[in-house]
Protein backbone atom coordinates (compact mmCIF):
# COMPACT_ATOMS: atom_id res chain seq x y z
CA UNK A 1 0.00 0.00 0.00
CA UNK A 2 1.16 3.71 -0.82
CA UNK A 3 2.17 6.64 1.53
CA UNK A 4 -0.66 8.90 1.47
CA UNK A 5 1.26 11.99 2.85
CA UNK A 6 -1.95 14.67 4.34
CA UNK A 7 -4.23 13.61 1.16
CA UNK A 8 -6.91 16.41 0.75
CA UNK A 9 -10.66 15.91 1.82
CA UNK A 10 -11.68 16.26 -1.63
CA UNK A 11 -12.56 13.85 -3.83
CA UNK A 12 -12.59 14.99 -7.09
CA UNK A 13 -9.19 13.50 -7.65
CA UNK A 14 -7.81 10.63 -9.55
CA UNK A 15 -7.61 7.49 -7.63
CA UNK A 16 -4.38 5.81 -7.62
CA UNK A 17 -3.62 2.23 -6.63
CA UNK A 18 -1.07 0.06 -5.78
CA UNK A 19 -0.72 -3.73 -5.72
CA UNK A 20 -4.15 -5.24 -5.27
CA UNK A 21 -5.36 -1.74 -2.83
CA UNK A 22 -6.99 1.27 -4.09
CA UNK A 23 -5.66 4.68 -2.49
CA UNK A 24 -8.53 6.80 -2.91
CA UNK A 25 -8.81 10.69 -1.92
CA UNK A 26 -9.32 9.89 1.43
CA UNK A 27 -9.65 12.16 4.40
CA UNK A 28 -7.35 11.39 6.73
CA UNK A 29 -7.42 12.39 10.48
CA UNK A 30 -4.08 11.48 9.12
CA UNK A 31 -4.33 10.28 6.04
CA UNK A 32 -4.08 6.44 6.87
CA UNK A 33 -0.39 7.61 7.44
CA UNK A 34 0.76 8.22 10.70
CA UNK A 35 -0.61 11.76 11.71
CA UNK A 36 1.08 12.23 14.91
CA UNK A 37 1.12 16.31 15.58
CA UNK A 38 -2.23 18.22 16.26
CA UNK A 39 -2.84 21.91 15.23
CA UNK A 40 -3.85 22.92 18.91
CA UNK A 41 -1.25 23.29 21.32
CA UNK A 42 -2.45 21.63 24.16
CA UNK A 43 -1.19 17.91 24.85
CA UNK A 44 -4.97 15.97 23.86
CA UNK A 45 -3.93 17.47 20.80
CA UNK A 46 -1.03 15.71 20.18
CA UNK A 47 -0.78 11.99 19.33
CA UNK A 48 -0.91 9.16 16.78
CA UNK A 49 -3.53 10.32 14.32
CA UNK A 50 -4.74 13.28 16.46
CA UNK A 51 -7.98 15.50 15.50
CA UNK A 52 -7.77 18.99 14.16
CA UNK A 53 -10.03 21.22 15.93
CA UNK A 54 -9.74 23.05 13.08
CA UNK A 55 -10.42 20.43 10.17
CA UNK A 56 -8.49 20.27 7.10
CA UNK A 57 -6.06 23.42 6.02
CA UNK A 58 -5.02 23.51 2.29
CA UNK A 59 -1.43 23.62 1.79
CA UNK A 60 -0.60 26.89 1.04
CA UNK A 61 -3.66 29.06 1.91
CA UNK A 62 -3.40 31.93 4.09
CA UNK A 63 -4.84 29.64 7.42
CA UNK A 64 -1.65 27.33 6.12
CA UNK A 65 1.09 29.90 6.01
CA UNK A 66 -0.33 32.51 9.08
CA UNK A 67 -0.19 28.55 11.10
CA UNK A 68 3.58 28.86 10.10
CA UNK A 69 4.20 31.69 11.00
CA UNK A 70 2.38 31.66 14.10
CA UNK A 71 4.49 28.59 15.91
CA UNK A 72 8.16 29.54 14.01
CA UNK A 73 7.64 32.33 16.64
CA UNK A 74 6.77 30.61 19.30
CA UNK A 75 9.62 27.83 18.20
CA UNK A 76 12.47 30.64 17.91
CA UNK A 77 11.73 31.75 21.40
CA UNK A 78 11.70 28.40 23.06
CA UNK A 79 12.91 25.90 20.33
CA UNK A 80 13.24 23.45 23.31
CA UNK A 81 9.08 23.39 24.22
CA UNK A 82 7.71 19.80 22.97
CA UNK A 83 4.17 22.29 22.47
CA UNK A 84 6.46 24.61 20.13
CA UNK A 85 8.27 21.36 18.20
CA UNK A 86 5.21 19.32 17.67
CA UNK A 87 2.83 22.76 16.38
CA UNK A 88 5.37 23.88 14.28
CA UNK A 89 6.41 20.79 12.42
CA UNK A 90 2.34 20.06 12.09
CA UNK A 91 1.94 23.80 10.67
CA UNK A 92 4.69 23.26 8.51
CA UNK A 93 3.70 19.21 7.34
CA UNK A 94 0.06 20.79 6.26
CA UNK A 95 1.45 23.25 4.48
CA UNK A 96 3.47 20.64 2.69
CA UNK A 97 6.78 21.87 4.24
CA UNK A 98 7.52 17.97 4.74
CA UNK A 99 11.29 18.22 4.63
CA UNK A 100 11.73 21.14 6.99
CA UNK A 101 9.44 19.41 9.45
CA UNK A 102 11.14 16.52 9.08
CA UNK A 103 14.52 18.56 9.51
CA UNK A 104 12.87 20.35 12.95
CA UNK A 105 12.05 16.74 14.37
CA UNK A 106 15.26 15.07 13.50
CA UNK A 107 16.83 17.84 15.68
CA UNK A 108 14.30 17.60 18.78
CA UNK A 109 14.96 13.47 18.65
CA UNK A 110 18.68 13.97 18.56
CA UNK A 111 18.18 16.33 21.63
CA UNK A 112 15.50 14.56 23.56
CA UNK A 113 15.82 10.76 21.88
CA UNK A 114 12.86 9.23 24.72
CA UNK A 115 10.34 11.70 23.89
CA UNK A 116 7.17 9.32 22.50
CA UNK A 117 5.48 12.06 21.10
CA UNK A 118 8.48 13.60 19.45
CA UNK A 119 9.52 10.18 18.08
CA UNK A 120 6.32 9.67 17.07
CA UNK A 121 5.93 12.66 14.98
CA UNK A 122 9.17 12.11 13.35
CA UNK A 123 8.38 8.57 12.22
CA UNK A 124 5.35 10.25 10.71
CA UNK A 125 6.97 12.60 8.74
CA UNK A 126 9.15 10.03 7.23
CA UNK A 127 6.24 8.11 6.19
CA UNK A 128 5.09 10.91 4.36
CA UNK A 129 8.42 11.45 2.70
CA UNK A 130 8.55 7.64 1.71
CA UNK A 131 10.98 6.91 3.81
CA UNK A 132 8.69 4.02 5.55
CA UNK A 133 11.36 1.61 6.72
CA UNK A 134 13.28 4.39 8.72
CA UNK A 135 9.83 5.60 9.85
CA UNK A 136 8.92 2.47 11.17
CA UNK A 137 12.28 1.80 13.33
CA UNK A 138 11.83 5.32 14.94
CA UNK A 139 8.42 4.52 15.97
CA UNK A 140 9.34 1.18 16.63
CA UNK A 141 11.97 2.22 18.84
CA UNK A 142 10.00 5.01 20.89
CA UNK A 143 7.80 1.95 22.03
CA UNK A 144 7.71 0.67 25.55
CA UNK A 145 6.99 -2.84 25.22
CA UNK A 146 6.08 -3.14 28.79
CA UNK A 147 4.09 0.11 28.68
CA UNK A 148 3.02 0.45 24.89
CA UNK A 149 1.98 3.62 24.15
CA UNK A 150 -1.40 3.45 21.84
CA UNK A 151 -0.29 6.46 19.65
CA UNK A 152 2.86 4.51 18.78
CA UNK A 153 1.21 1.40 18.24
CA UNK A 154 -1.22 3.39 15.70
CA UNK A 155 1.83 4.74 13.96
CA UNK A 156 3.38 1.67 13.66
CA UNK A 157 0.16 0.12 12.18
CA UNK A 158 -0.49 2.65 9.77
CA UNK A 159 2.85 2.52 8.43
CA UNK A 160 2.52 -1.00 8.17
CA UNK A 161 -0.67 -0.39 6.04
CA UNK A 162 1.16 1.13 3.78
CA UNK A 163 3.50 -1.03 3.35
CA UNK A 164 0.90 -3.37 2.36
CA UNK A 165 1.15 -5.94 5.34
CA UNK A 166 -2.84 -5.40 6.49
CA UNK A 167 -3.03 -7.95 8.68
CA UNK A 168 -0.65 -7.20 10.77
CA UNK A 169 -1.24 -3.45 10.54
CA UNK A 170 -4.90 -4.14 12.40
CA UNK A 171 -3.20 -6.90 15.04
CA UNK A 172 -1.75 -3.66 15.80
CA UNK A 173 -4.52 -1.60 15.98
CA UNK A 174 -6.84 -4.18 17.73
CA UNK A 175 -4.03 -4.25 20.27
CA UNK A 176 -4.03 -0.51 20.20
CA UNK A 177 -7.94 -0.24 20.90
CA UNK A 178 -7.49 -2.39 24.30
CA UNK A 179 -5.62 0.10 25.56
CA UNK A 180 -7.38 2.82 24.08
CA UNK A 181 -11.26 1.65 23.85
CA UNK A 182 -13.50 3.49 21.25
CA UNK A 183 -10.69 5.66 20.69
CA UNK A 184 -11.61 7.64 17.26
CA UNK A 185 -8.61 8.09 16.16
CA UNK A 186 -7.97 4.32 16.24
CA UNK A 187 -10.92 3.44 14.35
CA UNK A 188 -10.64 6.16 12.26
CA UNK A 189 -7.54 4.09 10.88
CA UNK A 190 -8.70 0.87 10.99
CA UNK A 191 -11.55 1.63 8.91
CA UNK A 192 -9.30 3.15 6.87
CA UNK A 193 -7.53 -0.05 6.46
CA UNK A 194 -10.65 -1.57 5.57
CA UNK A 195 -11.88 0.63 3.08
CA UNK A 196 -8.14 0.94 0.88
CA UNK A 197 -8.37 -3.02 0.72
CA UNK A 198 -12.59 -2.15 -0.73
CA UNK A 199 -13.91 -4.02 2.38
CA UNK A 200 -16.42 -1.84 2.25
CA UNK A 201 -19.29 -2.82 4.68
CA UNK A 202 -16.10 -2.86 7.49
CA UNK A 203 -14.86 0.03 6.72
CA UNK A 204 -18.46 1.63 7.24
CA UNK A 205 -19.19 -0.02 10.45
CA UNK A 206 -15.82 0.91 11.58
CA UNK A 207 -15.49 4.41 10.59
CA UNK A 208 -19.63 5.15 11.64
CA UNK A 209 -18.69 3.65 15.26
CA UNK A 210 -15.28 6.48 14.81
CA UNK A 211 -17.61 9.27 13.76
CA UNK A 212 -19.86 8.30 16.90
CA UNK A 213 -17.85 9.57 19.05
CA UNK A 214 -18.28 13.11 20.83
CA UNK A 215 -14.43 13.38 20.08
CA UNK A 216 -14.64 12.12 16.37
CA UNK A 217 -13.24 15.24 14.34
CA UNK A 218 -14.64 16.48 10.89
CA UNK A 219 -12.37 14.29 9.07
CA UNK A 220 -13.10 10.99 10.81
CA UNK A 221 -16.78 12.00 9.50
CA UNK A 222 -15.48 13.25 5.70
CA UNK A 223 -14.02 9.41 5.63
CA UNK A 224 -17.70 7.89 6.40
CA UNK A 225 -18.57 9.64 3.86
CA UNK A 226 -16.60 8.57 1.62
CA UNK A 227 -16.94 5.19 2.73
CA UNK A 228 -20.91 5.69 2.08
CA UNK A 229 -20.27 7.22 -1.11
CA UNK A 230 -18.39 4.51 -1.99
CA UNK A 231 -20.91 2.08 -1.97
CA UNK A 232 -23.65 4.33 -4.11
CA UNK A 233 -25.21 5.21 -0.12
CA UNK A 234 -24.73 8.65 -2.02
CA UNK A 235 -27.97 10.70 -0.05
CA UNK A 236 -26.61 9.59 3.34
CA UNK A 237 -22.98 10.72 2.11
CA UNK A 238 -24.11 13.76 1.20
CA UNK A 239 -25.92 14.52 4.24
CA UNK A 240 -22.57 13.34 6.21
CA UNK A 241 -20.01 15.20 3.83
CA UNK A 242 -22.40 18.82 4.02
CA UNK A 243 -22.83 18.74 7.84
CA UNK A 244 -18.56 19.44 7.83
CA UNK A 245 -18.06 21.06 5.04
CA UNK A 246 -18.97 23.52 2.29
CA UNK A 247 -22.70 22.45 0.42
CA UNK A 248 -20.91 23.07 -2.52
CA UNK A 249 -18.16 21.19 -2.07
CA UNK A 250 -19.97 18.11 -0.49
CA UNK A 251 -22.09 18.32 -3.74
CA UNK A 252 -18.50 18.51 -5.89
CA UNK A 253 -17.52 15.25 -4.03
CA UNK A 254 -20.44 13.31 -4.44
CA UNK A 255 -20.92 14.12 -8.08
CA UNK A 256 -17.30 12.95 -8.15
CA UNK A 257 -17.77 9.66 -5.96
CA UNK A 258 -20.97 8.83 -8.52
CA UNK A 259 -19.39 9.42 -11.94
CA UNK A 260 -16.06 8.01 -10.49
CA UNK A 261 -18.39 4.96 -9.84
CA UNK A 262 -20.60 4.96 -12.77
CA UNK A 263 -16.90 4.63 -15.17
CA UNK A 264 -16.46 1.01 -13.52
CA UNK A 265 -18.74 -1.68 -13.60
CA UNK A 266 -17.13 -3.14 -9.85
CA UNK A 267 -15.37 -1.92 -6.96
CA UNK A 268 -12.91 -4.92 -8.31
CA UNK A 269 -12.53 -2.89 -11.00
CA UNK A 270 -11.17 0.24 -8.98
CA UNK A 271 -8.78 -1.93 -7.30
CA UNK A 272 -7.37 -3.31 -10.63
CA UNK A 273 -5.40 -0.12 -11.50
CA UNK A 274 -2.19 -0.63 -10.37
CA UNK A 275 0.56 1.91 -10.21
CA UNK A 276 -1.09 5.03 -10.95
CA UNK A 277 0.41 7.64 -8.82
CA UNK A 278 -0.77 11.40 -8.37
CA UNK A 279 2.21 13.85 -10.38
Amino acid sequence: MTVHPQISPHFAKKPRARRSTVALPVVLAVAAAVSLAGCASSRKAVGTHAPSTQGYVAPGSDAARQSVQYWARAYQKDPKDRDNILNYAASLRRNGQIEQAEAVLRRAVIADHENRDISAAYGKVLAEAGKLSEALNVVRNAQTPTSPDWRLLSAEAAILDQMGEANEARDIYRQALKIAPDEPTLLNNLGLSYLLAGELPKAEETLRKAAGNPNADSRIRQNLALALGLQGKFEEAEQVASAEIDPAQANANIAYLKGMLAQRNSWAEIKSVDGNKDG
